[in-house]
């Protein structure tokens, strides 16, 4: 008898957000879910892990599902690090994070706890794909990309993915009828224009909060931004190899040993 795909569940908006909730039932469908997440919202944590302090896991029930859930007291990265080290008797099959509540398309990916949690996985040679749905509301319509988040799943564990390579998938917000279909794209070139509003508190202290705009700068029809505003949804194929290869040759130029 064959196995069910062993998968690994996580996110960075808390174990009790209504986004992993609909990619555990997803999930299910499919494989064995163990999930590990926060215990409380990581957005915007990056690649942090904890070093200085400790870390806890609790064993969970918070629906009817057949999955075992455990919720960790760390950054999405530590989750995944935690969840294959310490809670998996063998490695997973899948990891899969989110489905975030918010957007991680363009220059967000570098921010993002949702996509550092598939990314740490990645790391770790299981292949993994990241979720965003375009829509920060708390009680956002995930019902419309259920069946999409089911494909790209299985088409992952069916096909596998390169070494180095995870995906970052983002939906619009568009009921499930309007959705186009998937397209796979490059990351726009885009940035945040970013303002800090210095404000006082009631006690008199100065104190900053971050505001700003997001600028797409790129004009292609072959990005994530582009897509995702024309009604697709977004696959990006993303590398955790930092390394500026074409800048090489270029470097070598230069006169460094003097």
């Amino acid at each position: 008898m064959t196995k069910k795909p062993l998968i690994l569940v996580t996110n960075d908006d808390g174990i009790t957000a209504p986004g992993i909730r609909a990619l555990i039932e997803v999930m299910n469908t499919i494989g064995d879910v163990v999930v590990v997440a926060p215990d409380s919202p990581q957005s915007g944590m990056g690649h942090a892990i904890t070093l200085d302090s400790m870390l806890y896991l609790e064993q969970v029930t918070i629906d009817n599902g057949s999955q075992k859930e455990y919720s960790c007291s760390g950054t999405p990265a530590d989750c995944v690090k935690l969840g294959i080290s310490e809670i998996l008797d063998r490695r997973p099959d899948l990891c899969v994070s989110g489905i975030n509540h918010g957007s991680n398309s363009s220059i967000n990916v570098i921010y993002s706890g949702t996509m550092s949690a598939a990314i740490e996985a990645g790391l770790e040679g299981v292949p993994s794909i990241g979720f965003s749905l375009l829509d920060f509301n708390w009680n956002a319509n995930f019902e419309s990309v259920k069946e999409y988040v089911k494909n790209i799943a299985l088409n992952v564990l069916e096909n596998g993915l390169q070494e180095g390579v995870v995906l970052n998938v983002n939906f619009p917000k568009l009921e499930k009828e309007a959705i186009k279909g998937v397209r796979i794209c490059r990351q726009a070139k885009a940035n945040w224009v970013e303002k800090f509003d210095k404000r006082v508190s009631p006690q008199g202290k100065e104190y900053y909060w971050l505001t700003g705009k997001f600028v797409n700068l790129d004009k292609g029809d072959d990005t994530d931004e582009w897509a995702l505003e024309n009604g697709y949804v977004s696959v990006v194929p993303v590398q955790f190899d930092l390394t500026a290869h074409h800048s090489i040759a270029k470097l070598n130029t230069w006169d460094l040993n003097k």
